[in-house]
């Protein structure tokens, strides 16, 4: 409850001064943060009743100070009703939130974890995927939605802009990848990138000179090659379709890092890893697929040489 004071045109009281309230905010219980609350310890409320007392009964010579403080009283009684329709509102919307996912939570395990008890049985016991799926953190481009990958069958990593960082560039993506690769033993890596990619338009965008205080820019430079690449072959082209063509040279350059780790270039070059790339554009709803030729790729710092096969397009 704010402080109370006449306005400019009225007398200044000196005798029996009005004493501003010392709460003027507190949470009512089990309500929103700044709702506010009108008990609290036997002090606080005395507090409040004296104050209350005052404003009400003295001073009866300045009838337009008493209005005003009625005004405020009602007020607050409307502030603390806004406010509690306010916090039911979100509740429910959290709670209607959480309801559907239960309900496709209890329809999985209904349909799908109950039906196939064995198979869930053996993977808790242990996993042994054919994928290490490295793919974008966008919410709408998810891999086991899109591709039907089922519990069990890809060990995934999704971060922005579907990156792989060079092997001394140390990330989480780094520790996926050895796990996957020298514990799991997948035979597939499949990077997947997708249209209108918010990681790479920051890509494209950026300044020459990288904000140390951004996450996302430090992050993004891992692409750097992408960027120049596609600055050098698509000047010509206005700002989005060159972001979509970073978005496909990039998932190349990171195919291109992931030979810079040892122990994938080691297993690609004895042919029992196989490392692919792959393109979903949700504007048309296509996918495209391809497989990095090994033989005819080679990696370089600043620069690399990629050789593609086997490329699909799905419609």
């Amino acid at each position: 409850m704010a402080t109370l004071r006449p306005s400019a045109s009225q007398v200044s009281l000196s005798s029996a001064p009005l004493h501003p309230l010392k709460n003027s905010s507190l949470d009512l219980p089990g309500t929103c943060p700044g709702a506010i609350r009108i008990y609290g310890s036997r002090e606080k409320s005395g507090k409040f009743e004296d104050t209350q007392l005052r404003l009400f009964t003295t001073n009866k010579n300045y009838p337009s100070l008493r209005v005003d403080a009625s005004r405020e009283y009602m007020g607050l009684t409307q502030e603390i009703t806004d406010n509690r329709k306010l916090c039911a509102n979100e509740m429910e919307h959290g709670l209607d939130l959480f309801g559907k996912m239960k309900s496709r939570f209890l329809s999985f395990k209904r349909h799908k974890y109950l039906e196939d008890l064995e198979h869930f049985e053996k993977l808790a016991k242990a996993q042994a995927p054919k994928f290490m799926v490295i793919a974008c953190a966008d919410s709408r481009v998810c891999p086991s939605n899109i591709l039907g990958f089922q519990p069990g069958e890809a060990f995934m990593i999704r971060n922005v802009a579907n990156l792989v960082p060079p092997f001394e560039r140390p990330s989480e993506t780094n520790a996926a990848l050895e796990f996957a690769v020298n514990t799991l033993k997948v035979e597939n890596i499949f990077v997947i990138g997708h249209s209108c990619c918010g990681g790479i338009q920051a890509l494209m965008s950026m300044p020459d000179k990288v904000d140390s205080s951004s996450f996302i820019r430090n992050w993004v430079v891992a692409a750097k090659n992408a960027r120049l690449s596609t600055k050098a072959v698509a000047a010509n082209l206005n700002f989005d379709q060159q972001c979509r063509h970073c978005e496909k040279e990039s998932i190349n350059r990171s195919l291109l890092n992931l030979l810079t780790y040892p122990w994938i270039e080691k297993r690609v070059s004895k042919g029992v890893l196989s490392i692919h790339g792959g393109y979903y554009d949700f504007t048309k709803c296509t996918f495209e697929k391809w497989t990095l030729d090994y033989n005819k790729s080679t990696v370089d710092k600043e620069a690399g040489r990629f050789s593609i096969k086997d490329q699909t397009f799905w419609c």
